[in-house]
């Protein structure tokens, strides 16, 4: 006696020889940009619910100077060229504050084989209230561009000519702290655009802040 296993196409093939005719799918409806942007309309409501996705509005929130000790070679690994460099200081000022950046932050970085620059910072900033507050930063992103304008970013005697239209130097910033009078950054996300000017690193830091929120802190 031959079982029929109509759900399983395969068993029912090895079990009874013969292959099961099933009814091909209905294509699932397409989600194009213009969807993705405008809604999804409800299709089993007499009232169609519309879920609309907000489009990030980017507002320039504070900008920031770093001094920067000479990078140091780690040597060459299975990612790329490995490079260590330490921050000597720096200061920001923004919308939410301002301050100084705490002298031994450290910015690890891999260079691929075409010089693009994987950035992995990691530092501190300190306010100018009385007392401070501490905020940890963590930024990462890439130095990307043309071969020939990257190889003038490593050269200390061409770097100040480098035109910064010319590459991409672009980070993702969270930052974390325990002092009451900035939580608020905790669930902040900044972008920031940076660049590079001999022992100097520049980023401004942009982002999307909500509706109901006011970074101009004190």
């Amino acid at each position: 006696m031959k079982e029929q296993n109509p759900d399983n196409p395969i068993l029912h093939e090895a079990v009874n020889g013969t292959p099961v005719q099933h009814t091909p799918a209905k294509t699932p409806k397409k989600r194009d940009l213009d969807t993705m942007v405008n809604g999804f309309q409800g299709s089993t409501s007499s009232a169609p619910q519309s879920f609309p996705i907000p489009k990030p509005q980017l507002e320039r929130d504070f900008q920031m100077s770093v001094q920067l000790n000479p990078k140091i070679s780690v040597g060459p690994g299975i990612w790329g060229q490995r490079n260590w460099v330490s921050f000597v200081s720096g200061h920001w000022n923004g919308r939410f504050g301002k301050g100084t950046v705490v002298p031994g932050g450290q910015d690890s970085q891999l260079i691929a084989p075409d010089l693009s620059t994987h950035i992995d910072a990691k530092y501190l900033l300190q306010t100018h209230d009385h007392p401070p507050a501490f905020i940890a930063v963590k930024m990462d992103g890439w130095r990307v561009g043309p071969r020939d304008v990257l190889e003038k970013l490593e050269d200390p005697s061409q770097i100040d000519e480098v035109d910064p239209k010319t590459y991409s130097f672009r980070v993702n910033v969270h930052m974390e702290t325990g002092d009451a009078r900035y939580l608020i950054l905790n669930t902040g996300m900044w972008v920031a655009s940076g660049v590079r000017r001999g022992t100097e690193g520049t980023p401004d830091l942009f982002i999307d802040p909500p509706a109901d929120t006011n970074f101009l802190l004190s």
